[in-house]
């Protein structure tokens, strides 16, 4: 058997983080190995339990999530983040998806769809909701949202690397893109690399956030 997901959970409501340990270690691969009531916490755990996957909620005391996210990226950035907050707000999804989480989930989100998140996040895959991807390619486009200024214009991606990223926001895996666009999983990831130079980000879910910004995706 392959070893179970670790799993941190970050949430400064106690109730909600014992909800979610008893429904996550209802799945076999499964294994909650740490909590964390606060951002701050979120990061020292991740230092010292190395989960795979970090459920993070934003608005918590102290250092926030967003925080927590970003700082967690730049330090460990083989560790996913799926963000499970309470608050259906398209600055803070943005904001988010920006900082590097893989996915964004509302606390009324029902529990297959919270497993295949997870899962998918520890395969390294962004797996948004389809509600949540409408939102992202409606959002104003070509516009810093932190800043409220106009984003810096990038480099025109190819023809093959608009394939490759519009693949990625239907959440298709490397091994499916390469079968779809007749080339080598290497030859995407090459894509996905120079996608993420060009974009200044470091992400799957940066990429597609970035890219809908800058008017790069449609639905």
């Amino acid at each position: 058997m392959r070893e179970p997901i670790r799993l941190l959970i970050a949430d400064d409501h106690e109730v909600v983080r014992d909800g979610l340990r008893l429904l996550l270690e209802t799945e076999e691969d499964f294994q909650v190995v740490g909590e964390a009531a606060d951002g701050a916490a979120a990061v020292q755990l991740t230092d010292e339990l190395q989960p795979q996957v970090v459920l993070m909620d934003l608005r918590m005391p102290g250092m926030d999530g967003l925080t927590a996210i970003d700082q967690i990226r730049a330090r460990w950035p083989a560790v996913a983040l799926v963000i499970l907050t309470t608050y259906n707000e398209d600055d803070l999804m943005m904001r988010g998806l920006r900082a590097g989480a893989c996915g964004y989930l509302l606390k009324d989100t029902n529990r297959q769809t919270l497993f295949a998140t997870l899962r998918a996040a520890a395969r390294g895959e962004v797996l948004l909701k389809p509600e949540v991807l409408a939102r992202v390619l409606t959002q104003p486009q070509n516009r810093d949202t932190r800043a409220g200024k106009p984003a810096e214009p990038g480099l025109a991606l190819t023809e093959r690397e608009q394939e490759v990223l519009a693949a990625v926001a239907r959440g298709e895996r490397s091994k499916e893109i390469a079968v779809q666009l007749q080339i080598s999983e290497r030859t995407v990831k090459a894509h996905l690399a120079s996608i993420y130079n060009k974009l200044g980000v470091d992400s799957r879910a940066a990429a597609i956030a970035q890219a809908a910004q800058r008017g790069l995706l449609t639905q």
